[in-house]
């Protein structure tokens, strides 16, 4: 029995031993079950449509449209370090999305010849180098943190990079030995500028598409009481909300899940952002009738056929893994609430700041969701050093991150891409916190 079909045998006893085995009279499990569909629900309804699609079709897009010569030039094994880690490590500036959306984009230069080191710092800086979360966390968080985030994700993005390269110099050297026997591919019917310009589209498509809203609002129920907090989840019947303000019966770090119907009016906190989010669809528009005037004048119906199809080959590759990740995230993090967390980060030790590491490399984190989060973490006692180490390896890490890449890269590259953003988050967060005591770290509310 060859591979393939060993690990159709394995997938099919897992979900074998998961139905036969699952405790479903136990009630915890049962709520477990139903966090994981509100989850996915919550997923497919915020992030589906408005993210993994767009990054889909870019990722089709840089297969059909991008030269293989423009990107071994730029990001392949012999490009010039400097230059090529610098460009991926850009990229987070631009691209505010979660660590599964980048995921087909890093499968798209991947596939087109970019070298491991730049291709893995480019998965890491995508989601972690994110000005508006970094904003985010300075002013929830404290500025040090922020800080101490922000010149932690612009080095990981570099040094993950060199590690990756490092450790799989071998197999780089047979990749650039194996592309340079191919044939060159026809030349294309577009100028270079052009075909920049169809993927800056897309990618402007996806920026304001997925611009995300920080949640920020003050929500009054039916009965008259107000809740100040943080918009996590919005589902189709309920809200969930983490407080930001202690009330009676709640406190500060607290989430609370209200039906809609128990909600007479969501005010939004008012800045830039907001404004940008309220007109994203607006701006995504404009992106994409440009993209369709360009792909009118410039895209033969061949090209198209092959976007297309390079689009749905992702589909098929990505999309059900994600969908799959993202549930069994939502039905472990059911069965860890936060206070059992707060628990085992109270402190700065090697354990502690190992443990925040792995919570951020585990759980999935949509984008800026990861800041209240930590906040809730450190009103129920995690120290500042655990919270930074959980601040750097979460966005760019999650479970379905981890399934996703074992498909596209191989189970070895994914553990030692996640091993080293661990092990570095880790180191970060025990220096973080020698520095800035062991307790608690100060939080600030939300104006």
């Amino acid at each position: 029995m060859d591979r393939k079909q060993l690990k159709i045998l394995a997938a099919i006893l897992t979900v074998f031993l998961v139905a036969y085995l699952l405790p479903l009279a136990n009630p915890k499990v049962t709520a477990a079950i139903l966090e994981a569909f509100k989850l996915l629900q919550w997923y497919a309804r915020n992030h589906t449509l408005a993210c993994v699609v767009p990054a889909l079709f870019i990722a089709g897009g840089i297969i059909t449209f991008l030269s293989p010569a423009t990107v071994m030039r730029y990001l392949g094994p012999k490009s010039n370090k400097l230059a090529a880690y610098s460009v991926a490590s850009v990229a987070g500036t631009v691209l505010a999305v979660c660590s599964c959306s980048v995921l087909p984009m890093f499968a798209g230069i991947w596939q087109m010849g970019a070298g491991l080191g730049p291709a893995s710092a480019f998965l890491y800086s995508g989601p972690a180098i994110n000005i508006l979360a970094i904003f985010l966390t300075a002013r929830v968080l404290g500025f040090d943190i922020g800080l101490w985030r922000a010149a932690g994700a612009v080095l990981f993005a570099f040094l993950v990079g060199l590690g990756m390269a490092r450790i799989f110099r071998r197999e780089e050297r047979a990749r650039v030995a194996a592309a340079a026997v191919l044939p060159d591919p026809p030349p294309g019917g577009r100028r270079g500028w052009q075909s920049g310009l169809l993927l800056a589209a897309m990618i402007g498509f996806l920026v304001f598409s997925d611009w995300y809203n920080p949640g920020n609002a003050i929500v009054t129920r039916t009965d008259g009481t107000r809740v100040r907090g943080v918009i996590l989840q919005e589902m189709r019947v309920e809200v969930m909300i983490q407080v930001q303000e202690s009330t009676d019966g709640l406190r500060a770090g607290d989430r609370l899940t209200l039906p809609k119907t128990q909600i007479a009016d969501i005010a939004e906190a008012t800045s830039w952002v907001i404004t940008v989010h309220h007109v994203r669809w607006w701006l995504a528009g404009l992106c994409g009738l440009a993209l369709a005037a360009m792909v009118w004048r410039w895209v033969t119906r061949d090209e198209f056929g092959q976007w297309m199809h390079h689009t749905w080959d992702f589909t098929k590759l990505l999309v059900p893994l994600l969908f799959g990740g993202v549930f069994v995230v939502g039905f472990i993090s059911a069965l860890l609430p936060d206070k059992q967390i707060g628990a085992l980060v109270g402190d700065n030790s090697l354990r502690a700041n190992v443990v925040g590491s792995m919570v951020g490399a585990l759980f999935y984190f949509a984008t800026l969701t990861e800041v209240p989060i930590t906040q809730a973490l450190i009103e129920h006692g995690m120290a500042p050093g655990p919270a930074l180490a959980l601040l750097l390896a979460g966005p760019a890490l999650s479970l379905p991150n981890m399934i996703v890449l074992i498909k596209v890269m191989g189970a070895r590259k994914t553990a030692a891409f996640s091993l080293l953003i661990v092990v570095a988050a880790t180191i970060v967060g025990l220096t973080y916190g020698a520095t800035h005591g062991g307790g608690a770290a100060p939080v600030a509310a939300l104006p």
